[in-house]
């Protein structure tokens, strides 16, 4: 195998990447679909738009980018809003330490840089959350710095077009992508050429049944000249996803359901929950959620029925939920793993942010 399919090597002839880039350009200028995030040059809303669309789809975003925007129009009203807030908002978008970051991120904009935007990638990279791609593309679009990005999208392209066969999973191969990506930016315009790219990865360079007929920049792609599409590019092979089973308790009393805040720290950090936890081996559902809220609240409940099981799937594993309702026999609930506890009404639900899992059973309360 050559040097080039292995990832190693890349000639970037000076003529057919200018070729390559105008192409590009043209394309994005007569196809590029209409999204609020690209009829502004605002900072703010270009980093927001940045940091949603991390692993997410733009068709999931658009709502969300639309209540985040219209209750936080600017970076200082984000600054001084709640968390709590923000993440009620976020719910249901996933992943919520991006939330959790940009909302770190804008106090200190706000506060420490006293409403001043970073303007150079490197000063982006210094706030929560934000990685060379965010940075990338926020100091290109918005600032015109000459910086590329590389994410999902942009390692599938530039694997198919200078057809590496290494890993794109693989540190030494990023590494090269990253090479060849700042090659390929122009000094005009970086941040349309950036976005031209992403779109290509996400319209057309599709991971499976990539569209190459209507691709502009075809004739330069060498997978495409020897057949290889369709196998690029290489990734390393996922192990299963494990899975959990997690009991949850419906615990109520006078008509109310207690729910615990969980850490800030950590997965779904921030949100709220039905206390509970995972069951383990040798365990029934129902000893595993008396334990789970003794260990928790030091409450003893009596476990009734199951109201609800759902499945979800998390970036690095699965579970099933299974809710049953609880009601209190002994002791006080204390907030031992919690950051708060708190009894509402089930018409006050709606006010709270939870993990999707869980919002998919409150309807069976």
């Amino acid at each position: 195998m050559s040097a080039v399919r292995r990832g190693l090597s890349v000639d970037l002839d000076a003529r057919k990447g200018t070729a390559l880039r105008r192409g590009l350009l043209a394309w994005f200028r007569r196809n590029a679909r209409d999204l609020p995030w690209r009829r502004t040059r605002d900072p703010y809303r270009i980093w927001l738009s940045e940091v949603m669309l991390q692993q997410t789809r733009v068709e999931t975003v658009r709502p969300y980018y639309k209540r985040v925007t219209a209750e936080f129009p600017c970076v200082q009203a984000l600054a001084v809003a709640s968390e709590d807030r923000l993440l009620r908002l976020w719910q249901g978008l996933g992943y919520y330490s991006r939330a959790r970051n940009l909302h770190r991120a804008a106090r200190i904009i706000a506060g420490e840089r006293g409403g001043e935007f970073p303007r150079s990638a490197d000063q982006w990279r210094e706030l929560p959350g934000v990685g060379r791609d965010t940075a990338g593309a926020i100091a290109s679009i918005a600032f015109g710095q000459r910086v590329p990005v590389v994410d999902g999208n942009v390692k599938r392209v530039l694997a198919r077009l200078f057809d590496v066969g290494a890993s794109v999973d693989a540190p030494r191969t990023v590494r090269r992508l990253w090479e060849i990506a700042e090659k390929l930016v122009p000094p005009s315009e970086p941040g349309l050429f950036n976005q031209a790219i992403m779109e290509l990865g996400s319209t057309l360079c599709t991971p499976k049944q990539p569209r190459c007929d209507s691709c502009p920049v075809r004739a330069s792609c060498r997978a495409r000249a020897r057949g290889r599409q369709a196998r690029l590019p290489v990734r390393r092979r996922r192990k299963p996803l494990p899975h959990y089973e997690i009991v949850a308790g419906a615990i109520r009393k006078n008509g109310r359901y207690l729910l615990g805040k969980r850490p800030r720290s950590g997965l779904l950090g921030g949100l709220w929950e039905l206390p509970g936890g995972k069951v383990e081996p040798g365990e029934t559902h129902r000893e595993a959620l008396a334990r789970e809220i003794a260990e928790e609240l030091g409450m003893v409940v009596r476990v009734g029925k199951r109201l609800a099981s759902v499945k979800h799937a998390y970036s690095h594993f699965r579970i099933t939920l299974h809710v049953y309702a609880c009601e209190p026999i002994r002791g006080r609930a204390q907030a031992r793993y919690h950051t708060a506890l708190r009894w509402v009404a089930r018409p006050q639900l709606e006010q709270y942010a939870f993990p999707a899992a869980t919002l998919k059973v409150l309807d069976r309360l």
